[in-house]
Formats: C-alpha cells, sequence, structure tokens
C-alpha cells in the first residue's frame, strides 16, 4: 500500500494510493475524519480492516484521511473540506459527528465513538437510526460513568467531593453529567463539573479542583481529552487527584484508572459498517452499535506515588495493570 503524508493548513492528510484510472474501475470514495494528531493508528485501523475484509485498494476503495484539531470549527472545516468528493464519510467522535450531521447529510455517515448518538440528536435511535448516519457509540448505556465513579469509590471509600472534567461544549459532557447525578448522589459524593477549552486551560481547571478541594477526579471521554490524555495525566498526578478514565491511554500515560472501549477494536467494528453500506444496505437500517467489551486498565506506578493500596478485589478484575 503506498502512503503520502501532507499538510494543509493546521491538517495533515493521509491518502492511501489510487490506481483506480489504470485498473479501469470506480472505487467507493471513502473520506475519514479524526480529531487528533496523525500518529493514531486507529484511522489506518479501519482501513487495514476494510482491506481485510476483499477490498482491493485502488480498484474498490480509495480512502482519505484527515487530522485535525479537536474543536466544533476545525471539525466541521475538515468535514466540508471533503465534500463533495467522496461517496462516505467516516468520522470519529461526538464532536466531528455533529459537525457531519449538518454539513454531510447528503452521503452516508459511519460515525465511530460517540458518546450518547441519541441524546445529542444523531440518531432516532440505536436499533433504527433512521436517517443517513449510523455506527459505534462509545457508552450508550448512562451507567458507565456511574461505573467510573463507583471505581473511585471502592479505591476511596471516604470520597464526597468529584471534580468532572471535560471540553466546554462537547456534547458528551452534558450526558456525563446527567449520568453521574444519580450515582452521585446514591454514593454521597457532590460532584463538581469543570470545563476547559483548550490545552492552555487545563493548569488553572486543576487550580479550580484544588481551590475547591476536590478529592478525585472522573474525565469525560472526548476528543480533546483524548488528544491531551498525557498532560491531563500529569496534571492529576501533580495536583494529588486519583482520576478515573474513559481511554486507556491517560492511564498508559500516568492516569491511575480507566474503563472504556478499545479504540483499534472500534476501527474493525466501523469497517463492518462501511462494508455493509458498499454493499447496499442504507444506515438507516443498519443498527448503531455498541463497544464489544470494556477495558479496565489500572496504573500501579500512579496508585503508589499517590500512596494509595489498591483494592485487591479491584486488582484481580482489571483487565490490564501497569506496573
Amino acid at each position: 500500500m503506498k502512503r503520502r503524508q501532507f499538510i494543509t493548513g493546521s491538517a495533515s492528510i493521509i491518502a492511501f494510493s489510487f490506481s483506480s484510472a489504470a485498473m479501469g474501475a470506480t472505487p467507493w470514495r471513502i473520506g475519514q475524519v479524526f480529531g487528533g494528531p496523525p500518529d493514531n493508528a486507529a484511522p489506518s485501523e479501519l482501513v487495514r480492516a476494510l482491506l481485510g475484509l476483499g477490498y482491493i485498494d485502488g480498484k474498490d476503495v480509495q480512502v482519505r484521511t484527515l487530522f485535525t484539531a479537536p474543536n466544533p470549527k476545525d471539525m466541521k472545516e475538515a468535514v466540508l473540506s471533503q465534500l463533495p468528493d467522496i461517496d462516505l464519510l467516516v468520522v470519529w467522535g461526538t464532536i466531528g459527528a455533529v459537525a457531519a450531521k449538518s454539513a454531510a447529510s447528503n452521503i452516508p455517515v459511519v460515525f465511530v465513538s460517540v458518546g450518547a448518538p441519541v441524546d445529542i440528536g444523531l440518531v432516532q435511535s440505536l436499533a433504527h437510526p433512521g436517517g443517513a448516519m449510523t455506527g459505534i457509540t462509545f457508552e450508550a448505556a448512562s451507567e458507565t460513568y456511574g461505573k467510573r465513579l463507583q471505581l473511585l469509590k471502592e479505591i476511596l471509600p471516604n470520597l464526597s467531593r468529584l471534580a468532572v472534567l471535560g471540553a466546554k461544549g462537547d456534547p458528551n459532557f452534558a450526558f456525563a453529567m446527567k449520568s453521574l447525578d444519580n450515582s452521585a448522589r446514591a454514593l454521597g459524593v457532590s460532584i463538581a463539573p469543570v470545563e476547559f477549552n483548550s490545552a492552555d486551560d487545563l493548569r488553572s481547571a486543576f487550580d479550580g479542583m484544588k481551590h475547591r478541594q476536590s478529592e478525585a477526579l472522573v474525565v469525560v471521554a472526548g476528543a480533546l481529552t483524548y488528544v491531551n490524555s498525557k498532560s491531563i495525566a500529569e496534571l492529576a498526578l501533580s495536583n494529588r487527584l486519583p482520576s478515573c478514565h474513559g481511554f486507556k491511554e491517560t492511564v498508559e500515560a500516568g492516569g491511575l484508572i480507566s474503563l472504556g472501549p478499545d479504540f483499534l477494536a472500534f476501527a474493525r467494528q466501523g469497517a463492518r459498517l462501511v462494508d455493509k453500506i458498499i454493499k447496499g444496505t442504507k444506515p438507516a437500517d443498519i443498527p448503531v452499535e455498541q463497544p464489544t467489551q470494556y477495558i479496565t486498565t489500572i496504573n500501579l506506578k500512579t496508585a503508589k506515588a499517590l500512596g494509595i493500596d489498591m483494592p485487591a478485589a479491584l486488582l484481580a478484575r482489571a483487565d490490564e495493570v501497569i506496573e
């Protein structure tokens, strides 16, 4: 597979080889938009999975992947830049899916890793999307955030003040707060939302948590929190805040614990949905899929640095333990 990479403005593009003219075929033109850096493996994994289903690069499919900043403005511009030269759009993340809903209404759209597609109006229901979009939800089940809080409560039985960090304007944030509300009341924990606009705001966001005397942190899963995983993990550790995340990458970077799906597995699920559309099924008739499994990852180095003895029962349940 030939591969070309170049920069256009603030976005980078990876295009997969296109020899359709020489082969005398008209391939499906697939645009892919990812809010994050081009070193992320998930978009390439989706392409590999698609080729693994039997499609021939250049003859059957032509994939153009665009990486951009994970904010509404840049994501929408990235989606628009793919039009009208594509037949199908794959878009990663909630912000990107919202942008695609308004900007790419005339072509099939497969979204990958969206927090609550029904709640934010992307689809009518998970079973019957009813429009031009279908995809894979990151966590359609509202109890997932409650489970993250329960993990922290298991680690810190006396936890009473929780900070919830998320990107301002990210639809995932409102869903997370709503999901956490009932669990927090039942566990006797008060929750305080903390929003940030960019990486430059993170230090002041953590200063605010310290001022409120927050005892632990839940990070809302979203594109901006994902690309700032390392900074968030480092700030949580330096402020001595045990943290729970939706991405295991943040725990690998120094966060305490995560509960969430596997991005590479998402990519393979996304390829299967693209395959269904190419073969003639309308997105409206393709049920939105949920993660095949959730993975719990624990960083024991971080636990030791925070002076925390991880419960043996929790360690036994964990899928991955970083020592």
